[in-house]
């Protein structure tokens, strides 16, 4: 069993565990190369289909090639697909007294009330008790201190300063009414590791990760997929997965270094993870 099979390996029995620990779980998907992969593990941990809703967070922000590729996934996985907009927000009515968007506010603000916000309203509808989570521990300081089987309490938040410990793989599941616990089969993953299993198992994944020429004559890539005004791509010739490995494999620059909601202000993605952003 090599490293992938070992990543794989563990990844299918947090799922089956989630699924087996977890009366109304759901798995957040943003339709980037992560959450692409939790699906491709979810169909194998569960022979090919998908037991639980999969869910979208619009900001009405997205990459009009996302949005395409969320319509193919749909068809192609036989989706349970859930798809929230925060549309007292972006309306500017009920308890906001303006649309929020880019174009008033700032990335954190829009961050937090066109996605956490977003979440709250749809976990308050459905009353999901867990969520599959894609990140990372190699993503963010701040991802690095969550657990496999993660809690946040009624009011979303996470104490990032007392986090259960997983010895011998036993888990949080044991929650309070309003409470839910967030899933992080990935969490051991590295991007590189993301990048050799799309390449093993031939995952499809949105072509905006893939260089194309600028309008300067230099080529691009996005590494990190995110709304369209605060996401920036980072010059790259790598128009294939193997090019795409090779330079991870030498880079300096950070995975989410285009992603400006990330260094608005210090501590910027810790006060939003606190919050419940994902």
């Amino acid at each position: 069993m090599d490293h992938l099979d070992q990543l794989e390996a563990q990844s299918v029995y947090i799922l089956r565990e989630a699924y087996h620990s977890f009366s109304n779980l759901c798995m957040p998907w943003s339709m980037g190369k992560d959450s692409n992969v939790l699906i491709w593990l979810s169909k194998k941990a569960f022979c090919g289909k998908i037991p639980y809703p999969v869910l979208h967070i619009d900001t009405t922000y997205e990459f009009p090639e996302m949005l395409e590729f969320r319509e193919w996934a749909r068809k192609e996985y036989d989706l349970d697909l859930i798809v929230k907009i925060n549309e007292d927000a972006r309306a500017g009515r009920g308890s906001y007294t303006q649309s929020v968007g880019y174009e008033t506010h700032d990335p954190v603000t829009v961050t937090h009330e066109l996605k956490t916000v977003a979440l709250q309203q749809v976990m308050a509808e459905r009353k999901f008790d867990a969520l599959i989570t894609g990140i990372r521990r190699d993503e963010d300081p701040t991802r690095a201190k969550e657990r496999y089987f993660s809690p946040r309490n009624a009011e979303f938040e996470w104490d990032y300063k007392d986090q259960p410990p997983e010895f011998w793989n036993q888990f949080t599941t044991a929650i309070e009414p309003g409470e839910h616990i967030r899933v992080q089969p990935l969490l051991d993953w590295a991007e590189v590791d993301i990048w050799r299993y799309i390449e093993r198992e031939k995952i499809p994944i949105p072509t905006m990760y893939f260089a194309r020429p600028g309008d300067d004559g230099k080529k691009y890539r996005f590494r990190s997929l995110g709304c369209w005004p605060i996401t920036k791509p980072v010059e790259s010739t790598a128009s294939n997965i193997s090019e795409i490995i090779a330079e991870l494999l030498v880079t300096k620059t950070s995975e989410r270094a285009g992603r400006a909601q990330d260094h608005h202000e210090r501590n910027a993605m810790q006060k939003l993870r606190a919050k419940g952003f994902m």
